[in-house]
């Protein structure tokens, strides 16, 4: 059986954060922001984890928040480049790096792919993982790993990019490469939560604009965000200077009270690991409460 065809370019992917892990903390504003939302969306959700896991944590940031909201949970930092890990002792406040995050102390840096993750099947009660999917060539082996290793009773939180992220910059090429990385609508995603097992997938979305004085500022604060295209329909060599000039100029068009747009549609979900209803080989479970009210 030949396999799938492969979209994204991991080890660009890799290359990409492994090249900025070091002065990750001075591009990263946006990831901080749409944390600080996701958080925000903790408030209306009752989850008491023993084991925290941030899935793609970079280097960590949201880690002391979720540390104050959850302080006796055991915290467990995964991410494909080590390189970032690297940096999680540095991205926490000084007192935190000393006497460790949470009661059984500290942070557990798991260098590993989301789709492989090397723990134990039903190890973890709350999985938060912000703008990681849309760096994955097929966000479901990710998502199906994120239903093994929770626990039943277990919340999946995410945030990923939709379709209509950087869509001036895409469509400001006319050369026929990528330029920006394949982004899923959030109905597939609510789609593959439910084909996973998770129950009652919740999805909604935002669009969040942000304005430039130039297009090369734009390029600029990607990059420095480790946001380079990955996608393997990219161009592999070196623009031309006429492309860059066509894009630049088309990109111009849009500029609006002396700035220039940028688009990022924000996609969230979560939803919950429930106790399944049949085994593996398509046998129904019944509980013995379920039997004994019945009998009753």
């Amino acid at each position: 059986m030949s396999e799938a065809p492969q979209f994204v370019d991991c080890r660009q992917v890799r290359q990409s954060f492994s090249r900025i892990a070091g002065r990750y903390g001075e591009g990263d504003f946006f990831a901080r922001e749409i944390d600080r939302r996701m958080q925000e969306r903790l408030d209306y959700v009752r989850v008491e984890p023993k084991r925290v896991l941030d899935l793609g944590c970079s280097r960590g940031a949201s880690l002391p928040d979720l540390a104050v909201r959850y302080p006796a949970a055991q915290q467990l930092a995964v991410d494909l480049v080590p390189q970032m890990l690297a940096g999680l002792r540095a991205a926490r406040p000084a007192w935190q790096r000393w006497i460790g995050v949470g009661a059984t102390g500290g942070v557990m840096p798991l260098a590993a792919n989301a789709a492989k993750l090397p723990l134990l099947s039903r190890s973890t009660d709350l999985i938060w993982s912000n703008l990681l999917l849309h760096w994955l060539d097929d966000p479901l082996p990710a998502l199906a790993e994120a239903h093994r290793v929770l626990d039943v009773g277990g919340l999946l939180m995410f945030s990923t990019l939709g379709p209509d992220t950087l869509k001036e910059l895409r469509t400001s090429f006319a050369d026929g490469y990528a330029h920006t990385q394949r982004f899923i609508d959030m109905h597939d995603l609510g789609d593959m939560l439910v084909e996973c097992g998770f129950a009652d997938p919740v999805m909604d979305m935002e669009v969040v604009k942000l304005t430039y004085d130039s297009f090369d500022d734009l390029l600029r604060e990607l990059q420095s965000a480790g946001s380079s295209c990955a996608m393997k329909a990219r161009r592999h060599g070196l623009t031309g200077r006429a492309a860059w000039a066509k894009a630049r100029a088309s990109y111009e068009t849009l500029r609006a009270d002396g700035k220039l747009p940028a688009s990022f549609e924000v996609v969230y979900g979560h939803a919950w690991k429930v106790a399944p209803k049949q085994t593996t080989d398509g046998r129904a479970i019944v509980s013995l409460d379920a039997l004994r009210k019945k009998k009753i």
